[in-house]
């Protein structure tokens, strides 16, 4: 008997991306009974080990400095959240916006942006390191678990998604570091020069409103500004003032976490209302008009976006550069840079695994395996590894 496909039945907006008829997988695949193409690519995701890996890759703080801040992974779930809920708002397929939002992160290295940063200064010589360049190689390479292809096989609508969600890329190609975009792309056509669809860009705005709320409760809670200061910041301000002159009677704590829940739904009304004013007035009918746009459709009212530079503004002095943040990324920055040019220098230190990949490789080859082997470590093993590497007194 013949599997049917699954049947998704809700209702959505003409330019939502419709499951029943995306262009498929690069290997092709029997259709699950159970769950649509794109909430299949949402579960794949979740079970990479890529994904379970972000639960202590940072955020802003180093994973080992708290229990209670965000880290990749928290942060990865909350986009989600945020993602699903505008795109089921929106009439958009809500699957497909989770995926992209659980997936955009994967390629992280440990150490945040510091991280980032050291790894593509270290991989200068050979091409430079981009995280959203490595989030496309997790998914279509470095992830191996299915026994027909390397990769995670996901649709052509998510690895849209997770490549472009910000907008066409083609500016990007002529970098050294795009260089496997460029490559991927050549036997598989992801259309580089469009806009993403609707639901990828839910996902992108969704990262914006999850980062900007809680970089304000992380940096709150991490006493790093207080709310004397909050008060007199765009967005935010207005918020907390509101809400200490109807609840007077709460504590710091609750004016906090009232507060970020607070804004996080002004921006998630302030979305929807601009969003859909966008696709009226575009008069988007499928969604190939969304890819065709030439603009994107999911976006901020002029207002919000200038109030939101405004506060990433006091978020970039106040917390990103302070002194407390800046330490730890330059322990991070020199944790990664020697024990990559001890790998680079002496492969055969490396497990056994990463160095079979290595072996016979020239040394840009041998550049890029010891990239990913470090790309992929969270901060705590990456300051153990390091450890285990240049303190003297561990040997094993």
């Amino acid at each position: 008997m013949t599997e049917e496909p699954f049947a998704d039945y809700r209702r959505r907006v003409s330019y939502a991306c419709d499951p029943g008829r995306s262009l498929g997988r690069a290997h092709a695949e029997a259709p699950s009974r159970t769950r649509t193409p794109f909430a299949r690519d949402r579960d794949r995701v979740i079970h990479t080990s890529a994904f379970r890996r972000l639960k202590e890759k940072t955020q802003v703080f180093v994973a080992h400095e708290g229990d209670h801040f965000r880290t990749r992974l928290t942060h990865s779930l909350e986009v989600a959240q945020i993602a699903r809920s505008l795109a089921r708002a929106l009439g958009l397929d809500d699957d497909l916006a989770e995926a992209v939002a659980l997936a955009h992160d994967l390629g992280h290295p440990p150490f945040g942006h510091a991280g980032e940063e050291e790894l593509d200064i270290c991989m200068a010589p050979f091409g430079g390191f981009d995280h959203n360049v490595q989030t496309l190689r997790v998914v279509i390479e470095l992830e191996r678990r299915y026994a027909d292809f390397a990769g995670l096989n996901l649709t052509w609508e998510s690895l849209e998604g997770i490549i472009k969600h910000n907008g066409p890329v083609t500016d990007r190609l002529s970098r050294p570091s795009w260089r496997a975009v460029k490559d991927f792309n050549a036997g598989y056509d992801l259309r580089l020069n469009t806009f993403a669809s609707a639901e990828a860009q839910v996902a992108a705005i969704s990262d914006d409103i999850a980062y900007n709320n809680h970089d304000v409760d992380d940096g709150w809670q991490a006493g790093l500004f207080h709310f004397e200061e909050l008060i007199h910041v765009p967005l935010i301000g207005p918020i907390l003032n509101a809400l200490k002159a109807e609840r007077p009677e709460l504590d710091e704590r609750l004016v906090r976490l009232e507060g970020v829940r607070r804004m996080i739904g002004v921006m998630i009304d302030d979305v929807l209302e601009q969003t859909r004013r966008n696709a009226a007035d575009a008069g988007v009918g499928s969604a190939e008009d969304v890819r065709m746009m030439g603009r994107t459709l999911v976006t901020f009212t002029p207002e919000m976006s200038e109030d939101l530079a405004r506060l990433r503004q006091f978020l970039h002095q106040r917390m990103y550069r302070h002194y407390r943040v800046n330490r730890s990324r330059s322990q991070a920055r020199r944790i990664l840079a020697e024990m990559f040019r001890l790998f680079l220098a002496e492969p055969e230190v490396l497990p056994t695994e990463w160095f079979d990949r290595a072996h016979g490789l020239d040394e840009a080859g041998r550049a890029r395996v010891v990239c990913d082997y470090i790309a992929g470590m969270t901060d705590r093993f990456a300051i153990e590894e390091h450890k285990r590497l240049f303190n003297l007194e561990i040997w094993n």
